[in-house]
Protein backbone atom coordinates (compact mmCIF):
# COMPACT_ATOMS: atom_id res chain seq x y z
CA UNK A 1 0.00 0.00 0.00
CA UNK A 2 1.29 3.46 -0.82
CA UNK A 3 1.93 6.08 1.82
CA UNK A 4 -1.35 7.62 2.97
CA UNK A 5 -3.42 4.54 2.09
CA UNK A 6 -3.67 3.13 5.60
CA UNK A 7 -7.45 3.61 5.59
CA UNK A 8 -8.49 2.38 2.19
CA UNK A 9 -12.11 2.94 1.27
CA UNK A 10 -14.07 0.45 -0.81
CA UNK A 11 -14.26 2.78 -3.84
CA UNK A 12 -11.48 4.08 -6.08
CA UNK A 13 -11.52 7.47 -7.84
CA UNK A 14 -9.43 8.03 -10.98
CA UNK A 15 -8.85 11.58 -12.17
CA UNK A 16 -6.82 12.88 -15.08
CA UNK A 17 -5.36 16.35 -14.73
CA UNK A 18 -3.16 18.49 -16.92
CA UNK A 19 -3.68 17.99 -20.64
CA UNK A 20 -6.50 15.43 -20.26
CA UNK A 21 -9.75 15.58 -22.18
CA UNK A 22 -13.08 13.87 -21.65
CA UNK A 23 -12.07 11.65 -24.60
CA UNK A 24 -9.12 10.47 -22.45
CA UNK A 25 -11.53 9.65 -19.63
CA UNK A 26 -13.64 7.52 -21.97
CA UNK A 27 -10.56 5.75 -23.34
CA UNK A 28 -9.24 5.05 -19.84
CA UNK A 29 -12.62 3.73 -18.68
CA UNK A 30 -12.72 1.35 -21.64
CA UNK A 31 -9.15 0.25 -20.82
CA UNK A 32 -10.05 -0.43 -17.19
CA UNK A 33 -13.11 -2.45 -18.24
CA UNK A 34 -10.83 -4.72 -20.29
CA UNK A 35 -8.09 -5.19 -17.68
CA UNK A 36 -8.19 -8.85 -16.67
CA UNK A 37 -8.63 -8.64 -12.87
CA UNK A 38 -11.06 -5.72 -13.12
CA UNK A 39 -12.97 -7.26 -16.04
CA UNK A 40 -13.57 -10.41 -14.00
CA UNK A 41 -14.96 -8.42 -11.06
CA UNK A 42 -17.30 -6.52 -13.42
CA UNK A 43 -18.47 -9.74 -15.08
CA UNK A 44 -19.19 -11.28 -11.65
CA UNK A 45 -21.22 -8.24 -10.57
CA UNK A 46 -18.71 -7.30 -7.86
CA UNK A 47 -17.46 -4.07 -9.48
CA UNK A 48 -19.02 -1.17 -11.36
CA UNK A 49 -16.89 1.29 -13.31
CA UNK A 50 -18.68 4.62 -13.67
CA UNK A 51 -17.92 7.86 -15.44
CA UNK A 52 -19.22 10.95 -13.64
CA UNK A 53 -18.71 14.73 -13.49
CA UNK A 54 -15.90 15.93 -11.25
CA UNK A 55 -16.98 17.81 -8.18
CA UNK A 56 -13.62 19.38 -7.30
CA UNK A 57 -13.01 21.66 -10.28
CA UNK A 58 -13.06 25.38 -9.60
CA UNK A 59 -14.19 27.69 -12.42
CA UNK A 60 -11.54 27.67 -15.15
CA UNK A 61 -10.18 24.27 -14.01
CA UNK A 62 -7.92 22.81 -16.68
CA UNK A 63 -8.27 19.20 -17.71
CA UNK A 64 -11.14 16.78 -17.99
CA UNK A 65 -14.48 17.59 -16.42
CA UNK A 66 -15.17 13.92 -15.71
CA UNK A 67 -13.69 11.27 -13.44
CA UNK A 68 -13.96 7.51 -13.13
CA UNK A 69 -15.27 5.80 -10.02
CA UNK A 70 -14.72 2.09 -9.37
CA UNK A 71 -17.34 0.83 -6.92
CA UNK A 72 -17.00 -2.54 -5.18
CA UNK A 73 -20.33 -4.23 -4.52
CA UNK A 74 -21.40 -6.80 -1.97
CA UNK A 75 -20.03 -8.50 1.09
CA UNK A 76 -16.27 -8.39 1.41
CA UNK A 77 -15.90 -5.14 -0.53
CA UNK A 78 -13.69 -3.63 2.18
CA UNK A 79 -11.45 -6.71 2.14
CA UNK A 80 -10.89 -6.32 -1.63
CA UNK A 81 -10.27 -2.56 -1.50
CA UNK A 82 -6.47 -2.65 -1.12
CA UNK A 83 -6.09 -5.14 -3.96
CA UNK A 84 -8.43 -3.11 -6.17
CA UNK A 85 -6.39 0.04 -5.50
CA UNK A 86 -3.16 -1.74 -6.51
CA UNK A 87 -4.73 -3.24 -9.64
CA UNK A 88 -6.25 0.09 -10.65
CA UNK A 89 -2.94 1.94 -10.25
CA UNK A 90 -1.19 -0.68 -12.41
CA UNK A 91 -3.91 -0.49 -15.07
CA UNK A 92 -3.79 3.33 -15.18
CA UNK A 93 0.02 3.24 -15.50
CA UNK A 94 -0.27 0.73 -18.38
CA UNK A 95 -2.89 2.91 -20.11
CA UNK A 96 -0.66 5.99 -19.74
CA UNK A 97 2.35 4.13 -21.17
CA UNK A 98 0.24 2.96 -24.11
CA UNK A 99 -1.04 6.51 -24.68
CA UNK A 100 2.55 7.84 -24.70
CA UNK A 101 3.37 5.41 -27.52
CA UNK A 102 0.43 6.43 -29.71
CA UNK A 103 -0.03 10.14 -28.94
CA UNK A 104 2.65 12.79 -28.94
CA UNK A 105 2.63 15.87 -26.74
CA UNK A 106 1.85 16.48 -23.12
CA UNK A 107 0.37 13.54 -21.28
CA UNK A 108 -2.44 13.58 -18.71
CA UNK A 109 -1.48 13.39 -15.07
CA UNK A 110 -3.42 10.53 -13.43
CA UNK A 111 -4.48 10.40 -9.78
CA UNK A 112 -5.81 7.17 -8.31
CA UNK A 113 -7.18 7.56 -4.78
CA UNK A 114 -9.23 5.45 -2.38
CA UNK A 115 -12.57 6.97 -1.42
CA UNK A 116 -14.74 6.02 1.52
CA UNK A 117 -18.42 6.27 0.68
CA UNK A 118 -18.97 8.75 3.51
CA UNK A 119 -16.59 11.18 1.69
CA UNK A 120 -18.76 11.33 -1.46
Amino acid sequence: MAEGDSVVGPDIRVRLDGNASNKDIGALKAWLERERPLEELVRNGRLRILERPRSDGPPGHMGAGMEILLVLIGAGAQALAGELLTQTRRAVAAWLENRRRVEAGHQPEPRVDPVRRDEE
